[in-house]
C-alpha cells in the first residue's frame, strides 16, 4: 500500500493522529489582512483589583458561615480554597486579557477572546442594528467603556469591553459611519 502524506488533505480530512501545528491554529483566530487592536491596560488593572475584592468578600462570608456552623476543618478548607481560587484567578487574568482583540476592516469587524475556548466573531457592518456604549461606575473610575454591536443574527450582541472612553467613542463613531455606508440598520 502506498504511503499517503496527511498534509495532502485539507484540514477537515486529516486524521486525528496528525499533531496540530500551534502556529497554524493561531492563524485560525487571526483577522485576514489586519492586526489586532487590544484592550486598554486599565482594563487589566481593574480586573486585578476586582478579583481579590469580590472573591475576598464572597470568601469572607463563606468563611464566617463555616466557622459558625461547620466543623473547623471545613472552615479552614474554605479559607485554603479561597486563597487557591483567588490566586488562580489572578494568575489567569493577564492571559485572558491578552487574548482579547478586535480588528476593523473595510466591510466587517473581527472580535476574538477566550483562554481555553477561543472564539472569533466576524460582524459585517451591514448586519449591525445598533451600536451601544456602556460604562458602569467602576469602569468610569478607570476611564473605561464597553462597545456592544447588536446584530440581526441569532447570536445577538458582540461586545468589546475595556476600551479607553475616548477610544470607545471613536470606535462607536466609526462603526456607525461604516454601517451607514453599507446601508445597515443603524
Amino acid at each position: 500500500m502506498p504511503h499517503v502524506d496527511q498534509r495532502d488533505f485539507p484540514p477537515a480530512r486529516r486524521s486525528a493522529t496528525v499533531p496540530v501545528d500551534r502556529a497554524g491554529h493561531e492563524d485560525l483566530f487571526a483577522p485576514p489582512g489586519a492586526t489586532w487592536q487590544r484592550l486598554s491596560p486599565n482594563y487589566l488593572k481593574m480586573k486585578l483589583l476586582l478579583i481579590p475584592l469580590t472573591w475576598g468578600l464572597i470568601s469572607a462570608a463563606l468563611t464566617v458561615v463555616s466557622f459558625l456552623w461547620a466543623p473547623r476543618w471545613v472552615a479552614w478548607s474554605v479559607v485554603a480554597l479561597a486563597f487557591v481560587w483567588i490566586g488562580w484567578r489572578l494568575w489567569r487574568a493577564p492571559r485572558v486579557y491578552r487574548r482579547w482583540g478586535f480588528a476593523e476592516r473595510d466591510e466587517d469587524v473581527y472580535v476574538t477572546n477566550g483562554l481555553w475556548f477561543r472564539t472569533l466573531q466576524c460582524v459585517p457592518y451591514g448586519r449591525m442594528q445598533l451600536v451601544e456604549v456602556t460604562s458602569g461606575p467602576i469602569e468610569q473610575r478607570f476611564g473605561l467603556a464597553s462597545v456592544q454591536m447588536v446584530t440581526s443574527s441569532t447570536a445577538g450582541t458582540v461586545s468589546i469591553p475595556g476600551l479607553d472612553a475616548t477610544a470607545a467613542a471613536a470606535l462607536r463613531d466609526r462603526l456607525i459611519a461604516r454601517g451607514e455606508q453599507q446601508q445597515a440598520g443603524i
